[in-house]
């Protein structure tokens, strides 16, 4: 086994106690450490990603201890896809708090960054249901302090109602795990997922009780509706920078949704039929219909791209809840562009309150306002799905893989009007904010030309350029991005190799002498003996 596969979370967490303990008092330096780190990250992701790209599964057997017994974490196509995009993402928000100061407003900034990536990048590799509750809590404990990052009576409000419903989602969570534990009697997924094909029927309903539990943990970590009422306040008023990188984590529910209920509750399982269809892609539906209301009415900026993020989180989860091989490659592709996106916005909106109030309202003209508006008006095309970004792209293949589906035409028009009706709002705040200043600036006699100061760097322009360049990139590359997502769905409904992989060595000795051996060498061992 490679120990590559382990670097994403050894990394940031090395990182993290070092700037804690040696570089506390020296700002610079733990810059220099934090953006080397999230360098370093994207590089092995990258890496990580071009071995998975062929269908290979690899294993990381924690102390050499195999599954079931022992902790492994696991890379395919999916975790990795979804470690690299969080690596660039991390790199683009961490360039940004620099170049913009937000690192200096409080204590700790960038040791809770690193224990957040942590986090994250460890509940996309794991294999065991757990220590995805583990890397679960690591994530939030680390999000709890950068929510509440720069002080603050509303933040410090946002930052408790944040983790109240967190605290009520990971409570259910050891719920859900404790249930699924007794009734399998294991928690490593792959192991999970064979018990659960061979239960009796007598012990499906409490099976099913687990499921529902865990779906319902991880529909509060999406906020999906009627669970979202914790997103909008948290992500709007907490620092947006660092509501960018939360970007990522809506999506850690996703993944979780994605791969438990192909992995362990699979489509064939009794136990949980039903539960897509009657139950997630109605919340789902509404979800998106929600949050594009939600941009429509928004007075401040903010809240209208916290909004804007939970309108996506709705058009991700119905292509989830389609449960088919079509539906989730396109859930594969959208989660790149969606998190790539709302990162976008929450950046160019820390940029305008920056400069402003950052109500949607005529102000007087910002500094730089003509570069910002070009970077809003592309960030605004992509999050409401128009052509010519991956977007528009994204939501075709989630409506052409509803074509089939009994509730298609909720599908075709929940999506089409969310879409127009967040292309509306996100207009409305554009014009208030970019075009209706100049016209105030007019009226009032005041000259345009000496707009408000900034303290902002040329470094806060190049994250958010990256961040758009790369979904002009993504939609260039919507060719082989799709084949590898459609690859992707393939492996997630076809259990086989991970399962196997996972699973092969759990009857072989655990020892230093045979760590390296393959079962083929151990059948041959048994033979000649």
């Amino acid at each position: 086994m490679t120990h590559l596969l382990i670097a994403p979370v050894v990394l940031p967490a090395l990182v993290a106690p070092l700037i804690i303990m040696a570089l506390r008092h020296h700002v610079d330096l733990q810059r220099v450490f934090s953006i080397a780190s999230c360098v370093l990250l994207t590089v092995i992701s990258l890496a990580l990603t071009a071995q998975a790209a062929d269908g290979t599964v690899q294993v990381y057997e924690l102390g050499n201890w195999q599954a079931p017994f022992g902790i492994v974490l696991v890379l395919d196509r999916l975790s990795a896809l979804m470690v690299l995009l969080t690596s660039v993402l991390g790199l683009a928000v961490v360039l940004y708090t620099v170049g913009s100061g937000w690192d200096q407003r409080g204590a700790n900034f960038h040791a809770l960054f690193q224990f957040q990536l942590m986090g994250i990048m460890g509940a996309f590799l794991t294999g065991d249901a757990f220590n995805l509750f583990v890397f679960f809590e690591v994530l939030l404990i680390a999000s709890y302090g950068l929510m509440i990052h720069g002080g603050g009576t509303r933040r410090f409000q946002a930052g408790v109602q944040y983790v109240v419903y967190n605290l009520i989602g990971s409570s259910l969570f050891l719920f859900a795990l404790g249930t699924i534990y007794a009734v399998t009697g294991t928690l490593n997924m792959a192991d999970i997922a064979l018990r659960v094909a061979e239960l009796p029927a007598s012990d499906t309903a409490i099976l099913r009780v687990g499921a529902i539990m865990l779906l319902l943990v991880f529909a509060i970590k999406s906020a999906l509706l009627p669970l979202h009422f914790w997103l909008p306040a948290s992500y709007a008023n907490a620092p947006l920078p660092v509501a960018a990188l939360f970007a990522i984590m809506t999506k850690v529910g996703a993944y979780a949704i994605l791969r438990m209920y192909t992995l362990v509750f699979s489509p064939d399982v009794p136990a949980t039929a039903g539960l897509m269809d009657s139950w997630l892609l109605p919340a789902a539906l509404m979800t998106a219909a929600i949050g594009a209301i939600g941009v429509l009415g928004s007075r401040e900026i903010g809240r209208l791209v916290a909004f804007g993020a939970i309108a996506s989180v709705g058009t991700l989860l119905t292509a989830i809840s389609l449960f088919t091989p079509e539906s989730a490659a396109a859930a594969i592709y959208y989660v790149v562009h969606s998190t790539l996106t709302a990162a976008a916005l929450f950046l160019i909106a820390d940029m305008v309150m920056e400069r402003q109030s950052g109500d949607i309202a005529p102000q007087p003209v910002m500094a730089q306002s003509g570069l910002i508006s070009a970077l809003f008006f592309v960030a605004a095309i992509a999050m409401a799905g128009m052509p010519p970004l991956s977007g528009f792209l994204g939501k075709l293949l989630v409506l052409d893989a509803a074509r089939d589906h009994a509730l298609a035409p909720w599908v075709w028009a929940v999506i089409l009007v969310s879409s127009l009706v967040t292309l509306l709002g996100l207009a409305r705040a554009g014009t208030a904010i970019f075009w209706k200043s100049h016209g105030l600036e007019t009226r009032v006699g005041q000259l345009a030309a000496t707009p408000q100061s900034a303290p902002s760097t040329a470094l806060t322009f190049v994250a958010v350029i990256g961040l758009l360049i790369l979904l002009a990139v993504y939609t260039v590359a919507s060719g082989p991005v799709m084949r590898y997502a459609e690859a992707t769905a393939a492996d997630l409904f076809d259990r086989n190799t991970y399962l196997k992989t996972v699973l092969a060595n759990r009857d072989r000795p655990v020892g230093k002498d045979n760590k390296d051996s393959s079962p083929k060498q151990d059948k041959q061992s048994e033979e000649t003996h």
